[in-house]
Order: structure tokens, then C-alpha cells, then sequence
């Protein structure tokens, strides 16, 4: 089994160090093939890549794309198997890629996906969501459809949870990828392709004895502006609405904000800290609770002004989302 890494790339900044000794001392199971596909980066990225033995495949910025950009680096590779990875997720463990590719044992399983755990400095609500995301424990869980079972059939939460995939840190099956190709597509390839193959009666596993870290320290209003663009791409894919109502979407924010709060007040931070974690914490919900709900909508591809109304609005707030 031949593997193949592929890793869109722009404007790293010195994190990409972490990340490139991580995939370079893997053991026992190694990358036969790097591939980096960069959107225009003037930091020293490139030459970082060039000295960690990757070839560079260089884009327009404006073409950029999560779907196509990825299809476009996976063609330029051979391996049986293609690893998929993001600039600032470090792999944990030098037994990391055995691992990814154990489950692949099974000629039914199209894709693997790993846990992720947070950096050590990340939001404590967007830490426990991390950690506890899927929610499957250390081993191998593999998903796939019961004979006869139609996918289309199940409530969508379901729905979701059978196709969940990841391309923070996932491989996929190069004959599946010829299928089902991920783009192009601006939000959600991982999820789409995750759709598509267990449609086909195919499974999807996630190993969680595969880890790396990932998290960002963003804004909440940019975590609400990501959930946005995730629900609207549930709702299109599972019909998926967690909040369908202004009613509910009340009653979201009320509830959630005393939960996250009072686990904040829980961990004893510094006073200093525990202020600011509050205060983060407070817009976060607002804004996820709101993209949430206004995603939904959006997904749902209304007709009419009102259709107009949340295309536009999707444009919106899609800009500057990596």
C-alpha cells in the first residue's frame, strides 16, 4: 500500500515547523509521497515545505477552493491511499499513520477520520467540544448502513452521524476518491464525500487511537460565522434544523448560556482569566445559536426574495472562512 500526503497550504507562519517534524518522523508505516498545493504564501511557507521534502504545487489564491483544491492535489499523487491534512494540525505520536491506515484493512472502508485535541491555548467551551467530538472513544468505530437500510430513511441527525468525516486529519481509499471526488465545493467536502460513500454501502471509520492537535483562537463572532456556513450545509445535505423557531432560538441562547457559563465558573481559572473566558463565552452562544438557526434557513434554499435574502447573506459571511 502506497500513501500519499496531501496538504493545502497558505501563509503557515512558523506553527508549520511543529507540524512538518510531526509528519516526518513518522515510523514503521511512513508517507511514501508529500504534496503541498500553496495559494500564493509569502511567509516562507514554500521554503519551509521545500525543506521537509515536499513538492509544491502552486494556485492562485482565487482558486482556491476546499473541494476542487484538494481534488486538484490528490490527482497529482499516486498512493493507494491519500492522506489529507490541514497547515496547523500536528500529528500526536511518531505510530500515528499506522494507525490511520489499519482500518483500511477492511475493503469496505472508503475513509478514516481521527480525534483531535486542542492547543494549549483555546477557549475552555471550544476545548470540551474538541475533546468530546465524536464522542467514540479510543478505538476503531466503523459506520456503515445495515443491509437494506437506505440512508435517505433515517432522521437526519442519524443521517449525520453515520456520514460524519474530517479532513482536518483523514485518508480515503484513491479508488473510492475516484468516485465519489471531493469539490468543487466552497464548505463541507469532508462531509459530502463521508454522504456519498456510505450511500453507496460503503463505511466510514474514525480511529481514535489516531490523534492531533487543532483548535484556533478566534473570535466568537468568526465561530458563529463557521457554524453558519455548517448548518447551511447540513440542512442541504441531511435536512438537518437544530433550531427551527425564533421561539426556539430564544430558548437555545437562555439555556446554553447558563451551561457554558456555569462550566466556565467550574474550572477555577484567575480571576483575570475567568473574566475574559466569561465574556468570550457569552457572544460565543449568541452567535452559534444564530448561526445555527440562520444556517438552517439558508440550507434550505427558500425561493423568492427570501431565498435572495439568505444567498446573499451566505456570501456574506463565507468571506475569510479557511
Amino acid at each position: 500500500m502506497r500513501i500519499s500526503l496531501v496538504m493545502p497550504t497558505w501563509n503557515a507562519g512558523p506553527l508549520l515547523d511543529e507540524v512538518l517534524t510531526a509528519i516526518t518522523a513518522q515510523r514503521g508505516v511512513v508517507f511514501d509521497e508529500l504534496l503541498a498545493i500553496d495559494s500564493g504564501s509569502r511567509d516562507g511557507t514554500v521554503e519551509r515545505l521545500l525543506r521537509a521534502g515536499f513538492r509544491v504545487a502552486s494556485i492562485p489564491q482565487r482558486e482556491f477552493d476546499h473541494g476542487s483544491t484538494r481534488d486538484r492535489g490528490i490527482a497529482m499523487t499516486t498512493g493507494d491511499v491519500v492522506v489529507l491534512l490541514v497547515q496547523d494540525a500536528t500529528l500526536q505520536g511518531t505510530d500515528w499513520l499506522q494507525r490511520m491506515v489499519e482500518p483500511f484493512a477492511d475493503p469496505e472502508v472508503a475513509g478514516v477520520w481521527c480525534r483531535q485535541i486542542p492547543r494549549p491555548i483555546c477557549q475552555p467551551v471550544l476545548a470540551r467540544r474538541i475533546r468530546g467530538w465524536p464522542g467514540w472513544g479510543e478505538g476503531v468505530t466503523t459506520k456503515r448502513l445495515a443491509p437494506g437500510q437506505r440512508l435517505e430513511d433515517l432522521p437526519p441527525f442519524e443521517q449525520l452521524m453515520l456520514c460524519a468525516f474530517d479532513n482536518v486529519a483523514s485518508a480515503m481509499r484513491r479508488a473510492v476518491w475516484q468516485r465519489f471526488p471531493l469539490g468543487p465545493r466552497r464548505f463541507g467536502e469532508d462531509i459530502h464525500f463521508g454522504k456519498r460513500a456510505i450511500a453507496a454501502g460503503l463505511a466510514i471509520a474514525h480511529q481514535g487511537g489516531a490523534v492531533v492537535m487543532h483548535s484556533h483562537d478566534r473570535s466568537a463572532w468568526s465561530e458563529g460565522k463557521r457554524t453558519f456556513c455548517d448548518h447551511r450545509n447540513l440542512r442541504g445535505l441531511f435536512g438537518l434544523v437544530g433550531i427551527p423557531t425564533r421561539e426556539a432560538l430564544d430558548g437555545a441562547i437562555l439555556h446554553a448560556t447558563k451551561e457554558h457559563l456555569d462550566y466556565v465558573r467550574s474550572l477555577g481559572l484567575p480571576a483575570e482569566a475567568e473574566a475574559k473566558a466569561l465574556r468570550w463565552t457569552e457572544d460565543y452562544v449568541k452567535w452559534q445559536c444564530w448561526g445555527q438557526f440562520l444556517g438552517a434557513k439558508a440550507g434550505a434554499k427558500l425561493p423568492g426574495p427570501e431565498g435572495m435574502f439568505y444567498r446573499l447573506l451566505g456570501k456574506r459571511l463565507e468571506r475569510g472562512i479557511g
